[in-house]
């Protein structure tokens, strides 16, 4: 199958054929025109050499060029597997530089186009596979409860003769399952409005001992033989009420679930924080605990589908502050945040 010739033979092809068909006639008038036989060979040879070096010089710079559109060709073939582009002109004409530039600059511009591809995947895959650890979180937190629920009530629904007493605690636990259902459908709503932005912060001056207090009693309604101590004086805090509630709510809740010891809020001049004597957290989870989805293979920390701890790093974000974790294996934690 015929195919097309490279840019150095298509400029060859041409000027070597205009080349002999011009030596050819200079050499007939040279004949024509001089007398002296000597004379003749010597223009002949001479306008040989002379047609010879130009075609060599004309060789030479078509060369150059398509070894440099060949360089071209080449980013744009590999375009992909191109890490980075660096590459000056060099052409002997401006039109070809020119052109060379534009290339250079569509190139540059592609793999810009592709860098952005790339980092959209990245994100796409990392948002898919956290959808799916999401999804794998709520049917493992919802699956509890809800087979509390089903078996309590398929208790009461098959037996209308079990005790008052005994109604009254099934209905409890009924009651308290549902109530952990409503949590988790609570942290979830509030952690996609973190994801989407729509989060927003409603400040207000309270104090920090009185919330904390308030924060205590909730917890202790279902931790009733567990024990919090607030120590410290009062602050004013001006912040998003609720969301600092939370803050607290989830922080002291995961002390007295990996605790058994007494759970203590310390307030300070410039921080809150809360301690607690219990399992620990090993160094290698140390910094992962905080991370959306994140579940421990020793323990289960950050309950809730793995969010609780991410909402209070985002939480506290929002007011310009931190969750700071001081923690070592069977002695305990210290969750702290500025005030």
């Amino acid at each position: 199958m015929f195919s097309k010739p490279k840019f150095t033979e298509y400029v060859m092809a041409r000027l070597v054929t205009l080349g002999v068909f011009l030596f050819i006639l200079f050499s007939v008038l040279i004949v024509v025109v001089m007398q002296e036989r000597e004379d003749i060979l010597l223009s002949i040879v001479l306008l040989g050499i002379a047609f010879a070096i130009f075609i060599f010089s004309i060789f030479r710079g078509a060369k150059r060029m398509q070894n440099e559109l060949e360089v071209i060709n080449r980013y744009l073939k590999n375009l992909d597997e191109i890490e980075k582009i660096d590459y000056e002109t060099r052409f002997f004409t401006r039109e070809f530089e020119e052109i060379n530039e534009n290339l250079i600059r569509v190139l540059k511009s592609a793999k810009k186009r592709e860098d952005i591809k790339q980092r959209y995947n990245a994100k796409l895959k990392l948002k898919n596979r956290q959808r799916a650890d999401m999804l794998s979180a709520i049917a493992h937190e919802f699956r509890n409860p809800i087979a509390s629920i089903m078996g309590y009530s398929q208790t009461l629904q098959e037996d209308p003769n079990i005790p008052k007493v005994l109604q009254e605690k099934f209905l409890g636990k009924v009651y308290n399952n549902g109530q952990k259902i409503e949590d988790l459908l609570s942290r979830l709503i509030l952690w996609n409005k973190f994801e989407s932005g729509e989060a927003t912060l409603h400040k207000s001056s309270f104090s920090i001992l009185s919330l904390a207090n308030e924060v205590k009693m909730v917890l202790q309604e279902a931790y009733k033989d567990r024990e919090v101590e607030i120590i410290g004086e009062d602050r004013m805090m001006k912040a998003d009420r609720t969301l600092i509630e939370l803050v607290l709510k989830n922080l002291i809740e995961n002390a007295l679930k990996y605790s058994k010891d007494i759970v203590t809020v310390k307030i300070e001049d410039d921080r809150i924080s809360v301690i607690d004597k219990g399992t620990g957290i090993s160094e290698k989870d140390l910094g992962k605990v905080t991370k959306k989805f994140y579940r421990s293979g020793t323990h289960n920390w950050d309950n809730s589908m793995g969010l609780g701890l991410s909402i209070v790093k985002t939480i506290l974000t929002l007011h310009g502050s931190r969750l700071d974790i001081e923690s070592k294996l069977e002695e305990g934690s210290t969750f702290s945040f500025g005030l």
